[in-house]
C-alpha cells in the first residue's frame, strides 16, 4: 500500500468545509470517507479503519472532544491518529489534547501545514 492510497476520515458538520477538505485530500491521492457527526465518525472509523482522522470540534450531538475520547478508548479505532481541525482557535486545544488528539490545527486551514501534518502522521 502506497502512502497516497491511505484512507482519511474527515469529520466535519459544515458541508462546505467538508467538501473543501475532501477535495484537497483527494487531489493529493488520498481516499476519503466522511462523517458529519461524532456517532457516524465512530462507526466509520471502526468499519473503514482509516489511517488518519481529521476531526472538527464543533459537531452536533457528540462534540469533537467527546468523539475523540471515545475513539481513543475504542479497541478497534484507538490507534488511529486524530488531527483536530477547528475554528475554535487555541481555546479548545487543552481539551482536545487531553482527549488524545495527535495534532491540533486551526481554521482557516493553512494548506501546506495540513498536508505536512497528514503526511507525517500517516508515514
Amino acid at each position: 500500500m502506497t502512502m497516497s492510497a491511505a484512507t482519511i476520515l474527515v469529520v466535519e458538520d459544515d458541508p462546505a468545509n467538508r467538501e473543501l477538505m475532501v477535495g484537497l485530500l483527494e487531489s493529493q491521492g488520498y481516499q476519503v470517507c466522511q462523517a458529519a457527526d461524532g456517532y457516524t465518525a465512530i462507526a466509520l472509523a471502526r468499519a473503514e479503519r482509516p489511517r488518519l482522522i481529521l476531526m472538527d470540534l464543533g459537531l452536533p450531538g457528540l462534540d469533537g472532544v467527546q468523539t475523540t475520547q471515545r475513539l481513543k478508548a475504542d479497541p478497534v479505532a484507538g490507534s488511529i491518529p486524530i488531527v483536530v481541525v477547528t475554528a475554535h482557535a487555541h481555546a479548545g486545544e487543552p481539551l482536545a489534547r487531553a482527549a488524545g488528539c495527535d495534532a491540533y490545527l486551526t481554521k482557516p486551514i493553512n494548506i501546506p501545514i495540513l498536508l505536512k501534518t497528514v503526511a507525517r502522521l500517516i508515514a
